[in-house]
């Protein structure tokens, strides 16, 4: 039987920065994923480096975990994001009696915040809606959403941790009110296996229940599938975002060469089990245009879902009532079962600081002593994923603003 001091169970970003966060303060970490790293939400969400204002109107803790975590990924991760900020325009009367306390609300969350008019913003964005009323920018960004993950994953590795691909948790081993360990099915070499630890961390995204069923507790998990599209061409330089409360089809994401329209959300029983409706697209092709006129002549590229895993009590009707905050869940401290930690929610820009609350909680039940440090180390780049000896272990303390950065490989 193989044994790890540390087994997270999920290789999203999520488990990749909590296994980054727990190698650097010196423990043995193992992470165990059924697919491909990265291969259900955390690589198909589309790429927006949240300023938080999104959730300035209804959900100030997410707002304010945001625009820290934007903060600090901009320290750490120099090269990874197009910085071309973002546009919150307002469209009707309705749109516009929520500017003030659109405004209010991202001063109470620490987000700057400058109005435009109608003439100022359509000078910047051409594209944009001939008819808007009025518009704020914000420090919204884009990247490429695998590159953010390969840079933990990079990162994660150098440091020690191992990452297992395509190796499926079976269930989870509870001996005497503790976790033990887990069973393991290798779908590469086509055997299952045992892997102790000392404690199990549940990072399971939307399979999270799952995960927590099979160690005999429960977790508020509501997995949320939302449907994205894509178009040829990119008609804004700048994030935009309708300004009203968030719903469906209300933000513009420029990648590359082609604008990304999002979201939809719903509530699914089974994340296994998602079928994408076709009125979900269409939707979001007019709520689109809505909002850039240009989408409306487009060509169609691609259409696509993810799974987001929301925490929320079993009785929320409407995803949109649901918080974007994540919560870490000590299990040891809630349900009296030890050696076992599972952390639900959140955004892929405020993995790190997910990781951070998880790791704590490890070291906790572990009676391990040792300081967060991934706010202060500059992330491996991408690249380094694949070729590793190209760069080193990460160490050297991320540039503060208005110091150099070191390069970044295209």
């Amino acid at each position: 039987m193989d044994r790890a001091r540390v087994i997270i169970v999920g290789g999203g970003i999520t488990g990749i920065a909590t296994a980054y966060d727990l190698a650097l303060r010196g423990l043995d970490v193992v992470v165990l994923e059924r697919g491909e790293v990265a291969s259900a939400a955390s690589g198909r969400h589309h790429g927006l480096l949240h300023s938080g204002a999104r959730y300035a109107l209804t959900d100030l803790e997410s707002a304010r975990e945001c625009i820290q975590e934007n903060t600090i990924l901009r320290r750490i991760a120099p090269g990874t994001f197009e910085l071309n900020d973002g546009l919150f325009v307002a469209l009707t009367e309705e749109d516009l009696a929520l500017r003030d306390d659109f405004l209010a609300g991202c001063a109470a969350a620490g987000i700057p915040a400058r109005p435009l008019s109608p003439q100022e913003a359509l000078r910047r964005e051409p594209n944009l809606n001939p008819h808007l009323l009025a518009a704020v920018q914000v420090p919204d960004g884009t990247c490429d959403a695998w590159r953010l993950v390969a840079r933990f994953l990079a990162s994660a590795r150098a440091a020690g941790a191992e990452v297992r691909p395509y190796h499926e948790v079976l269930d989870v081993l509870v001996q005497a009110g503790r976790v033990t360990g887990v069973e393991v099915r290798d779908h590469i070499r086509n055997r299952t296996y045992r892997l102790e630890a000392d404690l199990v961390v549940n990072a399971a995204g939307p399979w999270a229940g799952r995960i927590a069923a099979m160690a005999g507790v429960r977790v508020p998990v509501r997995p949320s599938p939302g449907v994205m599209v894509a178009v040829e061409g990119r008609f804004t330089h700048m994030v935009v975002n309708h300004l009203h409360k968030p719903g469906d089809g209300d933000i513009i994401v420029p990648q590359r060469l082609c604008s990304l329209i999002g979201t939809t959300a719903w509530f699914t029983e089974d994340p296994d089990r998602v079928e994408m409706p076709r009125d979900h697209v269409e939707a979001m092709l007019r709520l689109g245009a809505d909002l850039v006129p240009a989408v409306a002549r487009a060509p169609f590229k691609a259409a696509w879902w993810a799974v987001r895993p929301l925490v929320a009590a079993s009785d929320a009707a409407d995803d949109r009532e649901v918080s974007r905050t994540f919560r870490c869940f000590d299990h040891q401290a809630r349900d009296g079962l030890a050696g076992f930690v599972s952390i639900l929610g959140g955004k892929a820009i405020t993995a790190r600081a997910m990781a951070q609350a998880t790791a704590d909680a490890v070291c906790a039940q572990l009676g391990i002593e040792a300081p967060c440090r991934t706010a202060e180390l500059t992330l491996l780049p991408h690249y380094a994923y694949e070729w590793p000896s190209l760069s080193p272990t990460p160490s050297a303390p991320a540039p503060r603003p208005g110091g150099g950065q070191p390069p970044e490989r295209p």
